[in-house]
């Protein structure tokens, strides 16, 4: 849901994320005309454009109660980290990852690759603090 702006009070579904410059495209909002002069292989005009929106000025909207929501991290008994809603007059569920997001997911493997340390130089111990040992001469 959008919090701030022109089109304070309408929700739509998030298009793209911009990590660098904090703001988000939502579909459909924050339209602006956009003046584009004619070039080699397309034509010119005024185009109607979304525009990025600040992620300041954008919520998330409570699966249960509809309203917009902070968000806050839980972990549930099996391990897995989820999303929450918190907040005065929220319903503290959890909030579904978009489908989006869970189709891009990759798992990281837990096999050892060529340029991982093993195990048995990680746990030698090197360095003795009551005999000083393994420091180095100064």
């Amino acid at each position: 849901m959008i919090i701030r702006g022109k089109d304070r009070g309408e929700t739509g579904i998030i298009k793209r994320v911009i990590r660098s410059q904090n703001r988000v495209i939502v579909e459909g909002k924050n339209l602006v005309k956009k003046h584009i002069k004619q070039g080699q292989g397309y034509e010119g005009g005024i185009f109607t454009v979304e525009a990025p929106l600040h992620v300041s000025n954008v919520q998330v909207l409570d699966p249960v109660t509809g309203k917009p929501c902070k968000t806050g991290i839980k972990y549930l008994e099996d391990g897995t980290k989820v999303r929450v809603s918190r907040g005065i007059g929220t319903s503290g569920s959890i909030i579904p990852r978009p489908e989006i997001l869970k189709i891009r997911t990759t798992s990281r493997s837990n096999i050892v690759g060529p340029k991982d340390t093993p195990m048995d130089l990680v746990l030698e111990k090197t360095y003795d603090a009551e005999t000083g040992r393994g420091m180095p001469e100064l």
